[in-house]
């Protein structure tokens, strides 16, 4: 009984002992596991293969579309619009009529400006014969008077003679002078009239609105029968010769901009679409509040369909490499404000420090730090282990 009870005993305490040892087993097979995964099990990646290409740096701004020069058409004089020749939308060459204006009582101001000249020019001719008349008599006057002088020193005329001469030459004098001024006087009604009947034509002229150059209709603001006064739009012509957007950019942009930079042009209608231009001028002012200001870029050719006014954005080259290592931005990886990236070494991931140049939209410029040939990492997007120091498993 007594062999029985310690065999039982025995079997017991070693049944704790196995199951204790398994208990261990079962947790070092974890920890391994644990291990393996944290530092052995290859981790997804996404590879690039790093080869010379070209980088452009492009400063970006955003603006409208505008006309360099446009107009606001408007009269010159009060009236109704009779004819309204153009509609937006409509190409207009320079001094082509647009508008013309009810000229009834123009033309009628016209005509008796043309009768008051009529008038005057008569009333000169008049007045020319008049002053012949009056030379004539004076000089007549003159003859007799010096007659009258001759004999008078020849004792033959008397006194009597020689007074009414001298009163007939002074009346002459007087008549010529007379006939002088009146003649001067008709000759400044004459000028007078003339230029009431210029004044008149020009009103009359003003009648008629035409382009001051040639462009493009963009806006129409009266109808027929509307009247109008100085100043009041009827329509807004541009000029097609130079079409630009004012683009809004931050002034830290500003030392690298000049006149002449090449430019892509992107309208919102069109967003996979770019389009040639220049910098055609840069702003002088900045905003205040957002620190930005105007850059005008030049479209070399413009869409099909665009309008005045609509939204673009702007990238103006400012710099070109035609042999950089360019990388996507996603593969830098930062650590402690050191830029860096996962180099494939022996199947495994390496971080590896680089220095940046120029960077553009997604693209990034390395200095230095990695060679042509070069692969360069990036966990895949199902990858649940970091990089760094990892077997990596390549696609």
């Amino acid at each position: 009984m007594e062999e029985t009870a310690v065999s039982q005993g025995e079997w017991a305490k070693t049944q704790r002992r196995l199951a204790a040892a398994a208990r261990w087993g079962v947790l070092l097979a974890a920890v391994a596991g644990a291990v393996y995964w944290a530092r052995f099990r290859p981790v997804n990646v996404v590879a690039h293969v790093v080869q010379p290409a070209e980088m452009v740096y492009e400063v970006m701004g955003t603006g409208t579309l505008e006309a360099r020069i446009k107009s606001t058409i408007s009269p010159k004089i009060s009236g109704r619009i009779e004819k309204l020749l153009v509609d937006q939308g409509d190409r207009v060459e320079g001094g082509q009529l647009l508008v013309r204006l009810d000229d009834a009582d123009l033309r009628q101001q016209v005509a008796i400006a043309q009768a008051n000249v009529s008038a005057a020019q008569a009333a000169l001719d008049r007045l020319q014969a008049d002053e012949v008349q009056a030379v004539a008599v004076l000089q007549q006057a003159r003859q007799n008077y010096a007659r009258v002088e001759k004999l008078m020193v020849q004792k033959v005329a008397t006194a009597d003679e020689h007074d009414k001469a001298t009163e007939a030459l002074r009346v002459a004098e007087a008549g010529q002078a007379r006939a002088r001024a009146a003649l001067e006087e008709g000759r400044r009604q004459l000028l007078a009239a003339e230029k009431t009947l210029a004044y008149r034509r020009a009103l009359l002229a003003d009648g008629e609105v035409r382009a001051p150059f040639g462009g493009l209709v963009v806006r129409r603001f009266r109808d027929p029968g509307d009247v109008v006064v100085p100043g009041s739009p009827i329509l807004t012509v541009i000029s097609l010769e130079e079409i630009w957007v004012s683009a809004w950019v931050d002034e830290s942009e500003m030392a690298r901009l000049r006149v002449g930079q090449p430019a892509r042009v992107v309208f919102r209608s069109e967003p996979e679409q770019s389009y040639a231009g220049e910098v055609a001028r840069l702003g002088r002012e900045t905003d205040r509040e957002t620190r930005e200001y105007v850059v005008d870029v030049r479209v070399l050719r413009l869409p099909d369909h665009w309008t005045v006014g609509q939204r673009a954005e702007v990238y103006i080259q400012t710099q070109r490499k035609t042999a950089a290592l360019v990388l996507p931005g996603e593969f830098i990886v930062w650590r402690d404000g050191q830029a860096g990236v996962y180099l494939q070494s022996g199947g495994w991931a390496a971080w590896q420090p680089v220095v940046l140049g120029l960077q553009s939209g997604e693209k990034v410029e390395v200095v230095s730090g990695l060679s042509a040939g070069d692969t360069v990492l990036l966990a895949a997007a199902d990858a649940k282990l970091p990089l760094d120091g990892r077997r990596i498993a390549l696609p």
